[in-house]
């Protein structure tokens, strides 16, 4: 199964303070057991919401509105993608990350039988080959 974790931000990476060496040498040190492993497919820190926008779908009418958000613990400041085979496997993965002070989510991603009929052979096909030509792009 794949499994998004999704970094909480926090005022530190709302105000754009970066984290120091010693962090990115743990982290570096995670992701790269996390790559020899098999289990990391993606992974990227985000700027803060202040560089941001959000667009508010309502009533037909499409709102733009520009960052910073207020509410820091409802933000990401990052994310991995982890193809892990169940949710207790990502669980003792996460524990093994070098953070303090933070709260990290765990979402399983939806796969194509989990939309059962309503994915039809047509749009199974189409989504297939989007991701294929994604792919083939970067």
């Amino acid at each position: 199964m794949r499994v998004m974790v999704i970094v909480k931000a926090s005022k530190d990476s709302e105000a754009g303070i970066l984290p120091d060496e010693k962090l990115l040498t743990e982290m570096g040190k995670f992701n790269e057991e996390l790559s020899k492993a098999g289990v990391m497919l993606a992974g990227e820190g985000l700027h803060a919401s202040s560089k941001g926008a959000r667009v508010r779908f309502s009533g037909g009418k499409k709102t733009v509105l520009d960052g910073p958000f207020a509410e820091t613990k409802e933000l990401v400041a990052g994310f991995w993608l982890w193809q892990v085979r169940s949710m207790d496997e990502a669980i003792e993965w996460l524990k093994r990350a070098p953070f303090e002070d933070t709260e990290v989510e765990i979402r399983p991603v939806f796969e194509a039988d989990d939309f059962g009929a309503a994915l039809t052979p047509e749009l199974r096909e189409q989504e297939e080959r989007i991701r294929a030509e994604a792919a083939a792009r970067h």
